[in-house]
Protein backbone atom coordinates (compact mmCIF):
# COMPACT_ATOMS: atom_id res chain seq x y z
CA UNK A 1 0.00 0.00 0.00
CA UNK A 2 2.77 2.47 0.96
CA UNK A 3 4.44 2.12 -2.54
CA UNK A 4 1.16 1.91 -4.05
CA UNK A 5 0.65 5.54 -2.76
CA UNK A 6 3.73 6.71 -3.17
CA UNK A 7 3.76 5.63 -6.99
CA UNK A 8 0.52 7.65 -7.07
CA UNK A 9 1.03 10.99 -5.11
CA UNK A 10 5.40 11.52 -5.60
CA UNK A 11 5.87 12.67 -8.74
CA UNK A 12 9.76 13.98 -8.19
CA UNK A 13 12.91 11.96 -7.79
CA UNK A 14 13.00 10.68 -3.72
CA UNK A 15 16.37 11.84 -3.68
CA UNK A 16 15.56 15.81 -4.48
CA UNK A 17 14.24 18.14 -2.08
CA UNK A 18 11.06 18.38 -3.89
CA UNK A 19 10.57 14.76 -3.64
CA UNK A 20 11.02 14.83 0.22
CA UNK A 21 8.66 17.41 0.61
CA UNK A 22 5.88 15.74 -1.28
CA UNK A 23 6.68 12.11 0.58
CA UNK A 24 6.68 14.65 3.89
CA UNK A 25 2.73 16.12 2.58
CA UNK A 26 1.57 12.59 1.86
CA UNK A 27 2.54 11.56 5.34
CA UNK A 28 1.02 14.20 6.79
CA UNK A 29 -2.43 14.35 4.94
CA UNK A 30 -2.92 10.71 5.46
CA UNK A 31 -2.29 11.26 8.81
CA UNK A 32 -4.63 14.18 9.28
CA UNK A 33 -7.43 12.60 7.98
CA UNK A 34 -6.80 9.29 9.77
CA UNK A 35 -6.65 10.26 12.88
CA UNK A 36 -9.19 12.72 12.89
CA UNK A 37 -11.67 10.03 11.84
CA UNK A 38 -10.11 7.89 15.12
CA UNK A 39 -10.64 11.05 17.57
CA UNK A 40 -14.76 11.12 16.09
CA UNK A 41 -15.17 7.59 16.60
CA UNK A 42 -13.48 7.08 19.89
CA UNK A 43 -14.51 10.57 21.51
CA UNK A 44 -18.28 9.03 20.49
CA UNK A 45 -17.46 5.72 22.17
CA UNK A 46 -16.14 7.05 24.94
CA UNK A 47 -19.53 9.89 25.23
CA UNK A 48 -21.68 6.76 24.97
CA UNK A 49 -19.69 4.55 27.55
CA UNK A 50 -18.38 6.85 30.04
CA UNK A 51 -15.33 5.98 29.67
CA UNK A 52 -12.38 8.48 30.74
CA UNK A 53 -9.64 5.77 29.23
CA UNK A 54 -10.82 6.08 25.66
CA UNK A 55 -11.94 9.35 25.70
CA UNK A 56 -8.27 10.08 26.44
CA UNK A 57 -7.17 7.69 23.82
CA UNK A 58 -9.59 9.71 21.24
CA UNK A 59 -7.83 13.17 22.10
CA UNK A 60 -4.65 11.25 22.31
CA UNK A 61 -5.88 11.03 18.58
CA UNK A 62 -6.78 14.28 17.90
CA UNK A 63 -3.55 15.98 18.95
CA UNK A 64 -1.71 12.96 16.61
CA UNK A 65 -3.86 15.07 14.09
CA UNK A 66 -2.32 18.31 15.32
CA UNK A 67 0.77 16.88 14.75
CA UNK A 68 0.73 16.15 11.37
CA UNK A 69 -0.64 19.36 10.29
CA UNK A 70 2.93 20.20 11.97
CA UNK A 71 4.73 17.97 10.28
CA UNK A 72 3.00 19.03 6.68
CA UNK A 73 3.61 22.41 7.50
CA UNK A 74 7.33 21.77 8.79
CA UNK A 75 8.18 19.59 5.69
CA UNK A 76 6.63 23.01 3.67
CA UNK A 77 8.58 25.24 5.01
CA UNK A 78 11.59 22.63 4.80
CA UNK A 79 11.43 22.76 1.36
CA UNK A 80 11.96 26.38 0.65
CA UNK A 81 15.01 27.60 -1.55
CA UNK A 82 17.78 29.04 -0.18
CA UNK A 83 18.21 32.69 0.18
CA UNK A 84 20.75 35.49 1.57
CA UNK A 85 19.77 35.05 4.88
CA UNK A 86 19.64 31.20 4.67
CA UNK A 87 22.54 30.40 1.93
CA UNK A 88 22.23 26.49 3.25
CA UNK A 89 18.63 26.60 3.10
CA UNK A 90 15.50 25.91 5.23
CA UNK A 91 16.14 22.08 5.81
CA UNK A 92 16.67 22.13 9.60
CA UNK A 93 12.28 23.42 10.34
CA UNK A 94 11.95 19.43 9.58
CA UNK A 95 14.13 19.05 12.90
CA UNK A 96 12.19 21.85 14.49
CA UNK A 97 8.85 20.20 13.66
CA UNK A 98 9.37 17.34 15.15
CA UNK A 99 10.44 18.98 18.07
CA UNK A 100 7.11 21.16 18.09
CA UNK A 101 5.22 17.46 17.18
CA UNK A 102 6.96 15.66 20.53
CA UNK A 103 5.96 18.98 22.91
CA UNK A 104 2.42 18.56 21.90
CA UNK A 105 2.22 14.91 22.49
CA UNK A 106 4.24 15.65 26.23
CA UNK A 107 1.65 18.06 27.00
CA UNK A 108 -1.29 16.44 25.97
CA UNK A 109 -0.03 13.10 27.68
CA UNK A 110 0.32 15.20 30.98
CA UNK A 111 -3.52 16.64 31.30
CA UNK A 112 -4.93 13.37 30.09
CA UNK A 113 -2.62 11.74 33.30
CA UNK A 114 -4.39 14.27 35.38
CA UNK A 115 -7.64 13.92 34.69
CA UNK A 116 -7.28 10.33 34.58
CA UNK A 117 -6.31 10.27 38.13
CA UNK A 118 -8.86 12.00 39.41
CA UNK A 119 -11.02 9.50 37.97
CA UNK A 120 -8.64 7.07 40.03
CA UNK A 121 -9.86 8.82 43.22
CA UNK A 122 -13.08 9.42 41.94
CA UNK A 123 -14.44 6.31 40.12
CA UNK A 124 -17.62 6.54 37.75
CA UNK A 125 -19.36 3.12 36.37
CA UNK A 126 -18.60 2.97 32.81
CA UNK A 127 -21.34 1.18 30.35
CA UNK A 128 -20.05 -1.34 28.18
CA UNK A 129 -20.93 -1.49 24.14
CA UNK A 130 -20.01 -3.58 21.48
CA UNK A 131 -19.24 -0.32 19.13
CA UNK A 132 -16.80 1.11 21.49
CA UNK A 133 -15.32 -2.64 21.24
CA UNK A 134 -15.65 -2.52 17.42
CA UNK A 135 -13.98 0.98 17.14
CA UNK A 136 -10.82 0.14 19.54
CA UNK A 137 -10.32 -3.00 17.28
CA UNK A 138 -10.12 -0.83 14.35
CA UNK A 139 -8.08 1.74 15.45
CA UNK A 140 -6.09 -0.75 16.40
CA UNK A 141 -5.79 -1.75 12.78
CA UNK A 142 -5.28 2.23 11.61
CA UNK A 143 -2.79 2.21 13.97
CA UNK A 144 -0.42 -0.55 13.14
CA UNK A 145 -0.83 0.79 9.43
CA UNK A 146 0.07 4.25 10.16
CA UNK A 147 3.39 2.89 11.90
CA UNK A 148 4.72 0.82 8.95
CA UNK A 149 3.42 3.47 7.19
CA UNK A 150 4.95 6.08 8.20
CA UNK A 151 8.45 4.05 9.21
CA UNK A 152 9.07 3.52 5.32
CA UNK A 153 8.10 6.93 4.22
CA UNK A 154 10.63 8.14 7.23
CA UNK A 155 13.37 5.38 5.46
CA UNK A 156 12.59 6.25 2.09
CA UNK A 157 13.91 10.10 2.87
CA UNK A 158 15.90 9.76 6.07
CA UNK A 159 13.41 11.77 7.82
CA UNK A 160 13.89 11.55 11.87
CA UNK A 161 10.23 13.48 11.82
CA UNK A 162 8.32 11.00 10.49
CA UNK A 163 10.54 8.08 12.23
CA UNK A 164 8.95 10.22 15.75
CA UNK A 165 5.35 9.62 13.91
CA UNK A 166 5.93 6.58 13.39
CA UNK A 167 6.90 5.53 16.81
CA UNK A 168 4.16 7.89 17.78
CA UNK A 169 1.64 5.32 16.55
CA UNK A 170 3.25 2.34 17.81
CA UNK A 171 3.12 3.68 21.48
CA UNK A 172 -0.80 3.96 19.97
CA UNK A 173 -1.57 0.92 19.44
CA UNK A 174 -0.15 -0.36 22.66
CA UNK A 175 -2.31 2.14 24.77
CA UNK A 176 -5.76 1.48 22.40
CA UNK A 177 -5.04 -2.50 23.27
CA UNK A 178 -4.72 -1.45 27.30
CA UNK A 179 -7.60 0.68 27.05
CA UNK A 180 -8.97 -2.75 25.11
CA UNK A 181 -8.56 -5.23 27.59
CA UNK A 182 -9.43 -2.85 30.27
CA UNK A 183 -12.66 -2.33 28.66
CA UNK A 184 -13.40 -6.00 28.67
CA UNK A 185 -11.81 -7.13 32.05
CA UNK A 186 -14.70 -3.98 33.57
CA UNK A 187 -17.29 -5.85 31.48
CA UNK A 188 -16.50 -9.50 32.79
CA UNK A 189 -15.92 -8.87 36.22
CA UNK A 190 -16.72 -5.36 37.24
CA UNK A 191 -13.62 -4.07 38.75
CA UNK A 192 -13.59 -0.32 37.84
CA UNK A 193 -10.50 -0.16 36.06
CA UNK A 194 -10.95 2.94 33.81
CA UNK A 195 -8.96 5.61 35.47
CA UNK A 196 -5.98 3.20 36.01
CA UNK A 197 -6.10 2.48 31.88
CA UNK A 198 -6.00 5.95 31.43
CA UNK A 199 -3.04 7.01 33.47
CA UNK A 200 -1.09 4.29 31.69
CA UNK A 201 -2.60 5.76 27.96
CA UNK A 202 -1.33 8.89 29.11
CA UNK A 203 2.00 7.82 30.19
CA UNK A 204 3.00 5.78 27.07
CA UNK A 205 2.10 9.16 25.66
CA UNK A 206 4.00 11.39 27.26
CA UNK A 207 6.72 8.38 27.06
CA UNK A 208 6.71 8.19 23.45
CA UNK A 209 7.37 12.71 23.29
CA UNK A 210 10.16 12.59 25.58
CA UNK A 211 11.66 9.77 23.14
CA UNK A 212 10.82 11.45 19.66
CA UNK A 213 12.24 14.78 21.46
CA UNK A 214 15.45 13.44 22.25
CA UNK A 215 15.76 11.86 18.78
CA UNK A 216 14.58 15.82 17.34
CA UNK A 217 17.06 17.57 19.55
CA UNK A 218 19.86 15.48 18.85
CA UNK A 219 20.85 16.88 15.26
CA UNK A 220 19.95 20.43 15.85
CA UNK A 221 22.49 20.58 19.29
CA UNK A 222 24.94 18.95 16.73
CA UNK A 223 25.19 15.07 16.58
CA UNK A 224 28.17 13.13 15.81
CA UNK A 225 28.05 11.88 11.89
CA UNK A 226 26.51 8.47 11.33
CA UNK A 227 30.08 6.62 10.96
CA UNK A 228 29.12 4.30 8.32
CA UNK A 229 28.71 7.96 6.22
CA UNK A 230 31.60 8.91 7.57
CA UNK A 231 33.41 5.76 6.42
CA UNK A 232 32.02 6.26 2.89
CA UNK A 233 33.51 9.76 2.58
CA UNK A 234 36.66 8.15 3.50
CA UNK A 235 36.72 5.50 1.64
CA UNK A 236 35.82 7.94 -1.67
CA UNK A 237 38.84 9.88 -0.55
CA UNK A 238 41.14 7.48 -0.29
CA UNK A 239 40.33 5.83 -3.55
CA UNK A 240 42.51 8.30 -5.17
CA UNK A 241 45.98 6.99 -5.09
CA UNK A 242 47.87 10.08 -4.65
CA UNK A 243 45.92 11.15 -1.71
CA UNK A 244 47.45 8.68 1.56
CA UNK A 245 45.39 10.11 4.65
CA UNK A 246 42.87 12.16 5.46
CA UNK A 247 42.13 13.93 9.29
CA UNK A 248 39.94 16.72 10.16
CA UNK A 249 36.75 15.40 8.80
CA UNK A 250 33.79 16.86 10.31
CA UNK A 251 30.06 16.54 8.47
CA UNK A 252 27.80 20.29 9.04
CA UNK A 253 24.41 19.25 9.14
CA UNK A 254 21.87 21.26 8.15
CA UNK A 255 18.89 19.43 7.38
CA UNK A 256 18.04 16.11 6.25
CA UNK A 257 19.72 15.49 2.72
CA UNK A 258 21.73 19.15 3.04
CA UNK A 259 25.08 19.30 4.37
CA UNK A 260 28.49 20.41 3.86
CA UNK A 261 31.68 18.09 4.84
CA UNK A 262 35.38 19.33 5.58
CA UNK A 263 38.23 17.33 5.33
CA UNK A 264 42.32 17.46 4.91
CA UNK A 265 43.68 15.29 2.29
CA UNK A 266 47.25 14.35 2.47
CA UNK A 267 49.59 14.64 -0.95
CA UNK A 268 53.07 14.03 -1.25
CA UNK A 269 55.13 17.20 -1.00
CA UNK A 270 56.98 16.40 -4.01
CA UNK A 271 53.22 16.36 -6.43
CA UNK A 272 53.30 18.55 -9.09
CA UNK A 273 51.10 20.95 -7.81
CA UNK A 274 48.81 21.86 -9.94
CA UNK A 275 47.83 18.05 -10.72
CA UNK A 276 47.69 17.82 -6.91
CA UNK A 277 44.70 20.72 -7.20
CA UNK A 278 42.90 19.36 -10.02
CA UNK A 279 43.07 16.16 -7.84
CA UNK A 280 41.11 17.56 -4.70
CA UNK A 281 38.47 19.66 -7.18
CA UNK A 282 38.05 15.81 -8.48
CA UNK A 283 37.16 14.88 -5.06
CA UNK A 284 35.30 17.28 -3.72
CA UNK A 285 33.11 16.46 -7.22
CA UNK A 286 33.06 13.06 -6.38
CA UNK A 287 31.15 13.60 -3.00
CA UNK A 288 28.57 16.37 -4.27
CA UNK A 289 27.54 13.62 -6.60
CA UNK A 290 27.65 10.72 -4.39
CA UNK A 291 26.11 12.53 -1.42
CA UNK A 292 24.50 15.42 -2.32
CA UNK A 293 26.54 17.40 -0.08
CA UNK A 294 28.97 20.72 -0.25
CA UNK A 295 32.04 19.12 0.02
CA UNK A 296 35.61 21.23 1.43
CA UNK A 297 39.12 19.85 0.75
CA UNK A 298 42.22 21.53 2.36
CA UNK A 299 45.62 19.90 0.52
CA UNK A 300 48.07 19.02 3.65
CA UNK A 301 51.45 18.61 1.40
CA UNK A 302 53.58 15.67 3.45
CA UNK A 303 56.83 14.14 3.24
CA UNK A 304 56.85 11.01 1.97
CA UNK A 305 59.87 10.63 0.29
CA UNK A 306 62.39 10.42 3.36
CA UNK A 307 62.98 6.95 4.60
CA UNK A 308 64.17 8.24 8.25
CA UNK A 309 60.93 9.95 8.66
CA UNK A 310 58.99 7.53 7.05
CA UNK A 311 60.17 4.81 9.55
CA UNK A 312 60.06 7.28 12.53
CA UNK A 313 56.67 8.09 11.72
CA UNK A 314 55.43 4.26 11.36
CA UNK A 315 57.08 4.21 14.72
CA UNK A 316 55.64 7.16 16.52
CA UNK A 317 51.86 5.18 15.44
CA UNK A 318 52.75 2.50 16.54
CA UNK A 319 53.37 3.83 20.34
CA UNK A 320 50.04 5.81 19.85
CA UNK A 321 48.16 2.84 18.73
CA UNK A 322 49.40 0.97 21.78
CA UNK A 323 48.43 3.12 23.83
CA UNK A 324 45.08 3.67 22.53
CA UNK A 325 43.69 1.90 19.13
CA UNK A 326 41.34 5.24 18.66
CA UNK A 327 44.07 7.60 18.37
CA UNK A 328 45.62 8.78 15.25
CA UNK A 329 47.97 11.16 14.08
CA UNK A 330 48.89 13.34 11.02
CA UNK A 331 51.23 16.62 9.82
CA UNK A 332 53.86 14.30 10.77
CA UNK A 333 57.24 16.38 10.66
CA UNK A 334 61.22 15.36 12.04
CA UNK A 335 63.29 18.11 12.53
CA UNK A 336 67.20 17.02 13.03
CA UNK A 337 69.61 19.49 15.00
CA UNK A 338 72.48 18.99 17.06
CA UNK A 339 71.29 17.93 20.51
CA UNK A 340 68.01 17.23 19.76
CA UNK A 341 65.23 15.86 17.37
CA UNK A 342 62.15 17.73 17.13
CA UNK A 343 59.16 15.32 16.79
CA UNK A 344 56.30 17.57 15.12
CA UNK A 345 52.68 16.36 14.55
CA UNK A 346 48.83 16.82 15.45
CA UNK A 347 47.50 13.97 17.37
CA UNK A 348 43.49 13.34 17.21
CA UNK A 349 41.84 12.27 20.43
CA UNK A 350 38.31 11.12 21.02
CA UNK A 351 35.87 13.52 22.10
CA UNK A 352 35.68 11.92 25.54
CA UNK A 353 39.22 12.64 26.71
CA UNK A 354 39.52 15.31 29.30
CA UNK A 355 42.34 17.57 29.53
CA UNK A 356 43.56 16.01 32.48
CA UNK A 357 43.81 12.69 30.11
CA UNK A 358 45.85 14.37 27.11
CA UNK A 359 48.21 16.35 29.09
CA UNK A 360 48.86 12.49 30.86
CA UNK A 361 49.35 10.95 26.87
CA UNK A 362 51.64 13.70 26.20
CA UNK A 363 53.87 12.56 28.77
CA UNK A 364 53.59 8.93 28.29
CA UNK A 365 54.32 9.44 24.58
CA UNK A 366 57.57 12.03 24.93
CA UNK A 367 58.62 9.06 28.02
CA UNK A 368 58.52 5.91 25.40
CA UNK A 369 60.29 8.02 22.68
CA UNK A 370 63.00 9.25 24.80
CA UNK A 371 63.60 5.42 26.26
CA UNK A 372 64.78 4.75 22.56
CA UNK A 373 66.88 8.36 22.34
CA UNK A 374 66.91 10.79 24.84
CA UNK A 375 67.42 13.38 22.03
CA UNK A 376 63.14 13.19 21.27
CA UNK A 377 61.51 16.03 22.01
CA UNK A 378 57.81 15.67 20.75
CA UNK A 379 55.97 18.84 20.10
CA UNK A 380 52.42 17.68 20.38
CA UNK A 381 48.97 19.51 18.89
CA UNK A 382 46.16 17.95 20.35
CA UNK A 383 42.91 18.03 18.28
CA UNK A 384 39.65 16.22 19.37
CA UNK A 385 38.15 14.08 17.07
CA UNK A 386 34.48 15.10 15.44
CA UNK A 387 33.50 11.58 14.23
CA UNK A 388 33.83 7.84 15.61
CA UNK A 389 36.27 6.63 13.21
CA UNK A 390 38.77 9.13 12.14
CA UNK A 391 42.14 8.20 10.52
CA UNK A 392 45.36 10.12 10.47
Amino acid sequence: MTDFLVRHFVKQDLKSQKGRQQVGQLGGIAGIFLNLLLFAAKFTAGSLTGSIAITADAFNNLSDAGSSIVTLVGFKMAGAPADPEHPFGHGRIEYIAGLIVSLIIIMMGFELFKGSAEKIFQPEAVSFSWLSIGILLLSIAVKGWMCLFNRKLGRMIGSTAMQATAMDSLSDVAATTAVLLGTAITAATGVLLDGYLGVLVALFIMYTGFSTANDTLKPLLGKAPDQDFVEEIQQTVLAHEQIVGIHDLIVHDYGPGRCMVSLHAEVPSDSDILEMHDLIDMAEHELHEKFNCEAVIHMDPIVTNDAVTNRMHDAVVSLVKGIDPALSIHDFRMVDGKEQINLIFDMVVPFEYSTQKQNELKMTLRKLLQMADKRYQCVITIERSYVASAKG
